[in-house]
């Protein structure tokens, strides 16, 4: 193992959108046995602190990997598409309306159906960009496109962040 494989190499798994994520959560659990500090008791200090190093890279890649945006943004990463998400706020004008008329149906929405029935329309929509970059990145290899479509969905996670609190708000 080397700490600046890729989280795919580090796992011994395919560089593809589509993951399993049992087995992702399968080959954390024997990486963490392999390099637990826990295990290096004896060997002293300085094993103890790499094997921390260790865990803590581990653990930081079955994060990326297990959650479908973060493993996508790191996959357009690793093929040179970086997201620019802070810079690069270009969306298609077909989803700068949906995301208007998405939040003024959230701000207009006076019970707990109403704000459901949003958020089951959004969730729908998230459910189609993820298909559609898996499909990017897995079968026609174009991760600039990708990149455009996870810049989506993350304004998609973010608003849907929203949507629970408001639900919260609500009592639901």
């Amino acid at each position: 193992m080397n700490l600046s494989d890729d989280d795919f190499s580090l796992f011994g798994l395919p560089h593809r959108q589509a993951q399993d994520r049992a087995e992702i959560d399968a080959r954390w659990k024997a990486l963490q046995a392999k390099v637990h500090p826990d295990r290096f008791v004896a060997e002293g200090a300085a094993a103890q602190r790499l094997a921390m190093q260790w865990a803590m890279r581990v653990n930081e890649a079955q994060q990326r990997l297990r959650d479908p945006l973060k493993r996508a943004a790191y996959l357009c990463e690793l093929r040179g598409a970086a997201l620019q998400a802070e810079s690069n706020t270009r969306m298609p004008a077909a989803f700068l309306m949906e995301q208007m008329a998405w939040r003024e149906g959230l701000d207009e929405a006076r019970g707990a159906a109403e704000v459901q029935a949003i958020d089951d329309e959004v969730a729908a929509r998230e459910q189609a960009l993820l298909a559609r970059v898996q499909q990017l990145l897995d079968e026609e290899n174009d991760a600039v496109a990708a990149a455009e479509q996870v810049r989506a969905l993350m304004f998609i996670h973010r608003f849907r962040a929203d949507i629970d609190r408001r639900l919260d708000a609500l009592g639901q």
